[in-house]
């Protein structure tokens, strides 16, 4: 088998992954260490971790009234402020104002984020993660606009 530069002569690749998928090239791998690479994807993942756990603890404990919640929805399908399909909406408002889970209960920004998520999870994979990834930064314009 010829060496077509991403591969070594056996054919097995000789480039792994870390962090946020970037390439680690190694010449050779007969020294190569998967737990090194590995730990240096771990650690920036659990880097990553905290901003968003203090977001998550932010949101639970940003109270929206129910005309905010259902502006913020109206703001979501009917203005198209968030690239989604429209058909959502009804669920969005649903598992908003009757939760299932006691945890998303309460009247917060975090439940209307597991609103909108909950109801994401009718889609494809695709668009559904392009979804998921413009929701926090909608949710925090609506909400901000619509105090």
């Amino acid at each position: 088998m010829a060496n077509k530069g991403c591969c070594n002569q056996a054919g097995r690749s000789k480039m792994a992954f870390s962090g946020d998928f970037t390439p680690v090239l190694a010449k050779h791998t007969k020294h190569l260490s998967l737990v090194d690479i590995l730990s240096v994807g771990v650690d920036g993942i659990q880097r990553n971790f905290e901003p968003m756990r203090k977001q998550v603890e932010a949101w639970k404990g940003t109270g929206l009234a129910d005309e905010t919640a259902k502006l913020v929805i109206y703001q979501a399908f009917v203005e198209g402020e968030l690239d989604v399909p429209k058909h959502l909406a009804r669920r969005v408002h649903d598992v908003y104002f009757n939760p299932q889970v006691q945890e998303f209960a309460p009247r917060t920004k975090w439940s209307l984020s597991n609103a909108f998520t909950s109801a994401f999870k009718e889609l494809d994979p695709i668009p559904q993660f392009r979804a998921t990834a413009k929701l926090a930064s909608f949710l925090e314009r609506a909400a901000a606009s619509s105090n």
